[in-house]
């Protein structure tokens, strides 16, 4: 077992099966040895229901944390899906997180450390990122939040 994978299981943490496209585009695109993931959501939860809504609105602070959270975890699934060894990433280089959120909701870096935060307690210094985080008006589905990775990888 990979040394990521093993503390995956430390935290608990079982993937699911990586998410697949929901329209005409790929999943992951390398270039050299970076990978780049298309915009993954948070669903569905552990229950099978899922996040919707915006932040400022339907959605809490908390819930937009714990939907970044689950964001996280799936895009650890897309890249188990592409590589297969996770122990292949070697630095997580960028994070694009859009909150759908009212026009006064001031916190979407609140809500993406959801996401950046799990990404370091799985990849620890690996998982150190550059990040934007910004407000939306509209996510497919009424989904919260969608993060875009990069990530540079070995062979």
């Amino acid at each position: 077992m990979s040394q990521i994978e093993s503390r995956l299981e430390e935290l608990g943490i079982t993937l699911p099966t990586s998410p697949a496209p929901v329209a005409n585009y790929v999943p992951v695109v390398r270039t050299g040895n970076l990978i780049y993931l298309s915009g993954v959501g948070p669903t569905p939860k552990p229950d099978g229901s899922e996040y919707k809504g915006k932040l400022g609105d339907t959605i809490s602070l908390e819930e937009g944390y714990d939907s970044a959270r689950l964001t996280a975890i799936n895009l650890i699934a897309r890249l188990k899906g592409y590589l297969d060894d996770l122990d292949r990433v070697t630095q997580i280089i960028k994070l694009l997180a859009m909150v759908n959120s009212t026009p006064d909701f001031t916190e979407p870096p609140a809500v993406a450390n959801g996401c950046s935060d799990l990404l370091v307690e799985v990849f620890g210094e690996k998982g150190r990122h550059a990040r934007s985080a910004i407000g939306v008006a509209t996510l497919p589905g009424g989904m919260p939040i969608e993060i875009e990775l990069i990530a540079e990888i070995s062979d």
